[in-house]
């Protein structure tokens, strides 16, 4: 009865609570991984400012007095390249509402599994379509024991999809063609340096002989009586 009436109280907090900071949240929902429902603030080099938005909104709520205080996200196990932070910015647009899967907590942010709709029935997550474009790497999941059930299951989830850009070639996983890489060799090579090094004193010879010239006729002209 006690262990019923914990999850009673928590679903209640779930679904009717406006948690303003990561710390606000339960120690309950990091440990069973549950689902908040958050809207985009910004994106930044830091994550996703995200307000969360309780799903059942209390009329207190809408009042113009309640604060908007936004929390911390990150893709749990994922490590953004420049790319992937532009990719992320275009894809999430501000006010867009999107799901937290809570995986841990670490200061004041939240490692979560992102996903949105996206105009479809089901949910895209964000840490495996970033992986699968090849515009991020899979990295250790913060905040979850490496050896727990959790830690293997994500990391299996996510390694699946970092494979898939790999296999086809996606984002920093591109690998160049043969007419690059024979480019780049000859671009980058000794004697194609040696030979830019010459033509450019070549060059630079040449154009302070016309200068030398052009005012040696210049004083002829300007001393001779006219």
């Amino acid at each position: 009865m006690a262990v019923a009436g914990v999850i009673l109280i928590a679903r209640s907090i779930k679904l009717l609570t406006k948690f303003q900071a990561a710390r606000e949240i339960p120690a309950l929902f990091i440990e069973r991984n549950v689902r908040l429902r958050g809207k985009v603030h910004s994106i930044t080099e830091k994550g996703i400012e995200v307000e969360h938005v309780p799903i059942y909104l209390p009329l207190s709520l809408f009042s113009s007095d309640v604060s908007t205080s936004t929390m911390l996200v990150h893709l749990a196990g994922v490590e953004l390249t420049p790319e992937g932070q532009i990719w992320l910015q275009n894809t999430l647009a501000p006010t867009q509402v999107v799901w937290l899967k809570l995986i841990s907590r670490e200061d004041n942010a939240l490692n979560c599994l992102v996903s949105h709709n996206r105009g479809s029935m089901w949910g895209h997550c964000m840490n495996e379509e970033v992986l699968k474009l090849g515009l991020a790497r899979t990295a250790p999941i913060v905040g979850v024991q490496p050896e727990s059930r959790l830690y293997w299951r994500l990391h299996k989830r996510l390694h699946r999809a970092e494979l898939k850009a790999e296999k086809k070639g996606r984002g920093f996983w591109k690998e160049e063609s043969p007419w690059e890489r024979t480019f780049k060799a000859v671009r980058d090579s000794s004697i194609i340096r040696l030979m830019k090094t010459i033509f450019k004193r070549a060059l630079w010879s040449i154009f302070a002989n016309l200068v030398s010239i052009d005012a040696h006729w210049f004083l002829q002209r300007l001393l001779l009586p006219p």
